[in-house]
């Protein structure tokens, strides 16, 4: 993070943001990016308006135009209510708005964010990544978590980072999957009649189905393995219903991103 925004020096290889060098064009990159650092630095004795309008004049935005953006912002981080607020009378969660209030100053194309929820309650955390994705409608936003589930639910991109080097890159989804390995669903059902047994023969989608275990009730338990990524679920529904085996619970197969990061990394070490 701090070798793209300029803050250190990269030692090797070269650093490219909208087609500029961040060692050649230093000025023009900076321009492209708003930052807001692991640790809210803010100037704690100026109220909310007066630090964005503080923002605004070092990024030396035009004074004809300074303080309609000024007041966009307050507005679009939801810090209208308390803009007359000294910020050292904010909770936390305000605090983390204030600081992305000042990365958004200069209609940045990229805005940079470093683990922007960290040490804030579930209300807070819920309303930052709200805010995070209403920003990535008009910016793109590079977030950089230890939060895995934080990035699942917000990201549509994921580079994973081991030893310095790139792992992997991929949507959630497909590297959720890829940690599961097979596409599987799991499905109870009700069956005396043993009519699982012909189900793969009358659904071509289907490679294999296992069976787990049978419970004390009666039910058993399968893993059904699809074809490809095609989702079985609606499809095996429709057949079960038709053959009349009850359906006590289906579940797709899944892994969380935590799942297919320890699957990369313990990959990388080997």
């Amino acid at each position: 993070m701090n070798m793209i925004t300029g803050y250190i020096e990269s030692t090797s290889g070269e650093i490219i943001v909208d087609g500029y060098s961040i060692d050649k064009k230093p000025k023009k990159v900076k321009k492209q990016i708003g930052y807001m650092p692991e640790g809210v630095p803010l100037y704690t004795d100026l109220t909310v308006k007066e630090f964005v309008t503080y923002m605004a004049e070092i990024k030396k935005i035009d004074r004809k135009t300074r303080k309609e953006e000024v007041e966009k912002i307050i507005e679009q981080t939801g810090l209208k209510d308390v803009e007359k607020k000294l910020i050292k009378k904010l909770s936390r969660g305000y605090k983390q708005r204030v600081s992305m209030a000042g990365a958004l100053v200069g209609k940045p194309k990229i805005l940079i964010l470093d683990e922007p929820t960290v040490g804030l309650d579930p209300k807070q955390i819920t309303e930052i990544r709200s805010l995070i994705k209403e920003l990535g409608k008009e910016h793109t936003v590079i977030l950089s978590s230890h939060i895995l589930s934080e990035v699942s639910q917000i990201c549509d991109r994921v580079i994973i980072i081991n030893k310095g080097k790139i792992v992997a890159i991929d949507t959630p989804e497909n590297l959720e999957q890829k940690a599961v390995g097979k596409n599987c669903i799991y499905v109870t059902v009700e069956d005396p009649e043993n009519k699982m047994a012909k189900i793969k023969d009358k659904i071509k989608e289907i490679k294999n189905i296992e069976l787990i275990k049978t419970n004390e009730d009666k039910t058993k338990e399968y893993s059904i393995e699809a074809e490809g990524k095609t989702d079985l679920r609606k499809i095996l529904f429709t057949e079960l219903a038709k053959e009349n085996i009850t359906i006590f619970e289906m579940k797709k197969a899944d892994a969380t991103l935590e799942d297919a990061f320890m699957k990369l990394i313990e990959g990388g070490n080997k």
